[in-house]
């Protein structure tokens, strides 16, 4: 049967457990087992798909176009596995379902309650990850901090779990902090020890600690876990803080925490193929040259909401043996009359705009797109991006002064970004955009296809509004090539400019298929153009 291994916090958010439970599936598909990886989110929302990344960074997009949180983008690049519906569950979907369910009147009359309801709705999609993903080993992250009132009902139906499955299938990873006290300088335990009674409070017995310390906490320290928390001193694993996320594996790897993973599970321990991210971190370590990009954004402000942006930069990076240097442009910043572009951008090799919604910071943006195109200097524009740039050469180039999106002005004349039809209909934000993989035809003796390698390609999507078709000869005539077509909705999904150095646009997310050990294309592309400027 399927083993199931559960990743969760204590004492504060931000400890890493994402990264921990990227981690150890990494480690055990090194060790030749099928893995497969879920989030549980404890707030209300359906998904993340309405937040503000202010709030909570990026929106990650799996292929079968379920929006979730930025940790699936860790867990696929770690793993190197496509992800599904089924990884993604919040509160908001459990009691959403639920509550379907109770109109519909599956529960036939019963008294809806938290146990056993909401509980058994969370354990079947805990059970559905196995079954659909035909695993060995399910890894399963439960967001929030150990005592957060939203998370109890999900901590209630883990201790159920365990009970049904017993301590040889399901196991217990809990992350913790050890904070350093310059005052009287030691290494403080204290909060460990309270996160794991508030654990137990719940019916819950860690197996694995995992803390994370700025230092080594030394065999006095682990001693003492061990003890207060009942587990022996090598199930205590030390999460080092890192200047290189891809180093953590390494060092679980170097504790054996897989070992002891498999030991509880009763399974083989076989041999450990990790020769390519050995190389990987290697490489990662010792880039010699450094090259900047300019990534010309609204929430610049919270890195975060660029991250899979940002990995798929130095992903690139790592192919042509360079640290990509990003510089973080604001595009509001830019939208002021005595801006100088020629400093903002003066080190830069590169400009990308990414994806966004709404209409602040528009106007800066258009400016880096003309900037760029002007310039020469190489560019690529992801999903808002790419309208980003069709609109600066409509205005600029063709002579549409007033160009525009409806997004960002209704009453436009010249609508060069428009809703489809479909979605004009449409009053729920949540969960009704393009999303997750469509095909795309690419033209030969373009650069997309130079990139890509092939007529056609598959990509993931996350946006509303589309390229008005009624403007393409237009702009074909001006010099803008349509590389790129969703053949079945008549769609333009890639756009360049074969004058310019490298001038390359896609309406799809390219950041969210790069893999640190495979760029991909368009990135590929585009920092070995930037690092050739």
């Amino acid at each position: 049967m399927t083993k199931y291994v559960f990743v969760t916090g204590g004492v504060c958010s931000g400890l890493g457990k994402g990264i921990t439970a990227s981690s150890i599936a990494l480690l055990l598909k090194a060790k030749g087992y099928k893995v497969f990886m879920q989030k549980f989110d404890p707030y209300m929302n359906v998904d993340p798909g309405t937040m503000s990344p202010i709030q909570h960074g990026e929106v990650f997009v799996t292929a079968d176009g379920c929006e979730t949180d930025l940790d699936l983008g860790h867990y696929e690049r770690f793993i190197d596995e496509e992800l599904n519906y089924s990884s993604n569950i919040t509160n908001g979907k459990i009691y959403s379902s639920v509550i379907e369910k109770e109109r519909r009147g599956d529960f036939l009359g019963a008294t809806i309650q938290i146990v056993p309801h909401i509980s058994n709705e969370i354990k079947n999609k805990i059970y559905e990850a196995g079954t659909s993903s035909k695993a060995d080993i399910v890894i399963t992250e439960i967001g929030g901090t150990v005592g957060d009132i939203e998370s109890s009902v999900m901590m209630e139906s883990l201790r159920q779990f365990r009970m049904e499955n017993g301590k040889e299938n399901t196991i217990f990873v809990h992350t913790t902090l050890i904070p350093y006290l310059f005052g009287s300088n030691e290494l403080k335990t204290k909060p460990t020890q309270n996160s794991i009674i508030e654990l137990r409070k719940l019916g819950i017995q860690p197996d694995i600690i995992v803390t994370r310390a700025s230092m080594e906490l030394g065999e006095n320290v682990k001693k003492k876990i061990s003890l207060f928390g009942s587990i022996p001193i090598e199930n205590i694993i030390e999460a080092i803080d890192v200047s290189n996320i891809y180093q953590i594996p390494i060092n679980f790897h170097k504790q054996n925490i897989e070992e002891t993973i498999l030991k509880q599970f009763g399974l083989e321990n076989k041999r450990s193929n990790l020769k390519y991210w050995e190389d990987l971190l290697k490489l990662s370590e010792t880039l010699k040259d450094e090259t900047e990009i300019a990534l010309v954004g609204k929430y610049v402000d919270l890195e975060d909401a660029y991250l899979s942006v940002k990995e798929s930069l130095k992903h690139a990076g790592y192919k042509y043996n360079t640290k990509i240097k990003i510089n973080w442009v604001n595009s509001e910043e830019l939208e002021k009359t005595d801006v100088d572009l020629n400093k903002v951008f003066k080190n830069s090799k590169g400009i990308i705009i990414p994806g966004g919604f709404g209409s602040r910071g528009i106007k800066g943006m258009i400016v880096a797109a003309n900037y760029a195109r002007v310039n020469n200097v190489p560019f690529l524009g992801i999903c808002l991006g790419m309208q980003i740039s069709v609109i600066e050469f409509a205005r600029n180039v063709c002579g549409i002064k007033d160009a525009d999106s409806t997004e960002f002005n209704e009453e436009t004349l010249n609508p060069i970004i428009d809703l489809m039809a479909d979605q004009k209909s449409i009053s729920n934000m949540g969960g009704t955009l393009r999303l997750g993989n469509y095909e795309c035809r690419i033209k030969k003796d373009t650069l997309a296809y130079a990139d890509y390698k092939s007529e056609t390609i598959l990509e993931r999507h996350r946006h509303r509004y589309e390229f008005n078709n009624k403007y393409k000869s237009l702009l074909e005539e001006k010099g803008m090539v349509f590389s790129g077509i969703n053949e079945q909705a008549n769609l333009v999904e890639i756009i360049e400019i074969p004058t310019h150095k490298h001038f390359i646009a896609g309406q799809f997310h390219p950041e969210f298929k790069s893999r640190p050990n495979r760029c991909h294309p368009l990135f590929d592309s585009f920092i070995k153009s930037s690092i050739e400027k």
